[in-house]
């Protein structure tokens, strides 16, 4: 039988020791919230040590952890073998004293509704160490009032009240209201959280875009929160008080998954997955998500691989309910070494297999680059923001059928399809991966194999959404992508997409306009003044391929 106390042991002397690990002999009656003799040696505990004392009783009775706190709260610690899933209750109650007579605390009612416990209860010391009041409260399933309630005293002679039938009624309630608010088979509910600092509207505007990652992803956003802070705080990103508050808020909104609209830190991640039940992540591992859901080709599945790894080799740093949320199925247990340790083995030799393949690939292309310049055909790479209508175009130009859909990263593969002007003059065009602000430099570092193939464009067309309330911060990240790839100096010919979308006697950057091209890329007549445009770069001489930026 597992005999640990958790908390405070400081100080206690071996008897006193004893006395708490005896508690885990003691069983309740599932009736009751606490039977009265536990409830009288637990208080008397408490009395002798002078600190809160607290006990996990699952729905049979059994005692399942024992918890020696501080005089002013205990810390429930992570119990794997009972966790909250959406519609249902943790399976245990939690039962601790109060040093003094005093209801329920705002650190009661907090852990009461962040951990989704059965019932919490609050037996108090009277002057002389006996069993006064008892204060109790159980969640509630209307998302409309407060997530918990707070019964009236009581006494030791009331705490048989039949606890296990009103839990069991209590669960039933949650699952029916869970039930209705249950997105469809395998996907999702999340809350998406971000903290700021400065600049608000750039990150609403953030916010707003991790939304269509969301949709992308196919999971369901429930609810939002923009905290503006003075500084962001080094465990929680938003303060451990506030977290606890946004939790609970996501809960009431039916939500499985909190999203952080931010990359978390190892240590961020660690405090956060021990601190909630829920399944967290941040942006960077959605934007690594869609990225392996949408990659076709084998070496887009490598690259993306890659990106995954490099990203969880940091996350690696000790045993905590974060790993099974990172880890998956990678790791073992074998002779002389620690799981954590063969993880990191593994990952790491994974990492060099994957990096071996994906230079193999890179030379494989520098030989089809060899043979393109032997043949002389220049080539033109369409770049721009994901969903800007790269791949609309390429399909528009070349009568060809790729993939292209109203959402965020729709095509992952870089596609290269011929074009021949009306003077006969044959080029290449290439469609690559779309750009995103904040993209994870993981992501970076493993697609630049696919990104360098923009070095031997004889010119770029950056396609740019203007219907996009934010195409100038679009069109921004783009061209600081660009420039870390040392790209500057590649003639750039900007192509203004989706006009049929917005007022042109409006446009609020006439000047841009001046600057480039505009087209719908969906209307083949729209891109006559394009054609014409790329026909004239790709007939003059290298030195005179230049258009102003």
């Amino acid at each position: 039988m597992n005999k640990q106390v958790y908390g405070n042991l400081a100080g206690l002397r071996n008897t006193q020791l004893k006395r708490i690990e005896n508690l885990y002999a003691q069983k309740s009656s599932p009736e009751y919230i606490i039977s009265p003799d536990i409830a009288v040696e637990l208080v008397e505990i408490s009395h002798e040590i002078r600190r809160q004392m607290g006990l996990l009783v699952d729905r049979n009775g059994k005692i399942v952890c024992v918890i020696a706190g501080e005089p002013h709260r205990i810390v429930i610690p992570v119990t794997p073998d009972h966790m909250a899933i959406p519609g249902r209750l943790k399976g245990v109650r939690c039962v601790h004293t109060h040093l003094k007579d005093e209801p329920l605390t705002r650190d009661d009612l907090t852990d009461l509704a962040l951990l989704r416990l059965d019932f919490i209860t609050a037996v108090c010391l009277t002057s002389d160490g006996r069993p006064g009041p008892v204060y109790s409260g159980h969640v509630l399933p209307d998302e409309t009032k407060e997530p918990y309630q707070v019964q009236p005293p009581a006494t030791l002679s009331d705490l048989n009240n039949d606890c296990l039938t009103q839990i069991l009624a209590l669960e039933a309630e949650l699952s029916r209201k869970n039930a209705l608010h249950k997105p469809a088979s395998g996907l999702e509910n999340a809350f998406l959280i971000n903290a700021v600092i400065q600049d608000a509207d750039a990150a609403y505007a953030s916010m707003d875009e991790l939304k269509e990652l969301c949709k992308t992803s196919q999971i369901t956003v429930t609810g939002t929160a923009v905290q503006h802070r003075k500084r962001i705080d080094p465990k929680f990103v938003v303060g451990k008080g506030k977290l606890s508050a946004l939790v609970i808020q996501a809960i009431q909104n039916h939500a499985t998954l909190l999203i952080f609209d931010c990359e978390l830190t190892p240590s961020q991640i660690r405090s956060i997955t021990d601190f909630v039940e829920m399944k967290v992540i941040d942006r960077t591992q959605l934007i690594l998500d869609i990225f392996a859901k949408q990659a076709k080709s084998r070496e887009g599945k490598l690259q993306v691989e890659l990106a995954q790894l490099e990203y969880l080799l940091p996350r690696l740093i000790t045993k905590n309910t974060a790993m099974s949320r990172l880890t998956g199925g990678i790791g073992g247990r074998g002779p002389g070494e620690t799981k954590l340790e063969i993880n990191r083995r593994r990952v790491r030799d994974r990492i060099t297999r994957l990096k071996k393949e994906i230079k193999k690939i890179r030379k494989q292309r520098h030989q089809q680059k060899a043979r393109r310049r032997q043949r002389n055909i220049p080539v033109i790479s369409i770049v721009g923001y994901t969903n800007a209508g790269k791949s609309t175009l390429l399909n528009t130009l070349t009568q060809s059928d790729i993939i292209a859909a109203d959402r965020l990263f729709a095509t992952l593969d870089p596609s290269s399809r011929r074009l021949r002007f009306p003077a006969d003059t044959e080029v290449i065009v290439t469609d690559t991966v779309g750009f995103i602000q904040h993209l994870p430099k993981e992501l970076m570092e493993a697609f630049h194999a696919t990104l360098e193939e923009l070095a031997e464009a004889d010119i770029i067309l950056h396609v740019i959404d203007i219907s996009n309330p934010r195409y100038m911060q679009q069109k921004d990240s783009v061209e600081k992508i660009l420039t870390q790839l040392d790209l500057d100096d590649i003639p750039v010919l900007y192509v203004f997409n989706k006009m049929d979308r917005v007022d042109m006697a409006d446009f609020d950057t006439p000047w841009l306009l001046n600057e480039g091209i505009c087209i719908c890329a969906r209307q083949k007549q729209s891109l006559t003044g394009l054609i014409e445009k790329l026909e004239s770069m790709v007939t003059l001489p290298a030195s005179h391929l230049r258009v102003d930026q």
